[in-house]
């Protein structure tokens, strides 16, 4: 599975992690690892073992912010490698979600 999901354990949180490429076959598994959980949660994704990501990917992250309310500070986009936070950048990501 190349998306993975979990409650935290405070209940508040939801840890989503992509391994490997980020992109269009990617669009299911990733909408069903955020909607399976209830809504007014907040949201990390893991791109730590993101190698690559394309636009559809950029297009399922404005999906989940949608998800969460269109709420900057509910979604955090951790551990991106330098080649996916150039495209992060590139796209002004972080003026729509908190990248750390």
């Amino acid at each position: 599975m190349k998306v993975t999901s979990r409650l935290q354990d405070n209940g508040k949180e939801v840890v989503i992690e992509i391994n490997g490429r980020f992109d269009f076959s990617l669009q299911k598994e990733f909408r069903d690892a955020y909607q399976k959980h209830d809504g007014g949660l907040s949201y990390r994704v893991n791109l730590e073992n993101t190698e690559y990501m394309d636009s559809s990917a950029l297009g399922m992250l404005l999906l989940l912010r949608e998800h969460a309310g269109n709420v900057t500070h509910r979604i955090r986009l951790v551990g991106a490698n330098r080649a996916v936070r150039k495209i992060l950048d590139v796209a002004n990501f972080d003026k729509l979600f908190a990248i750390a």
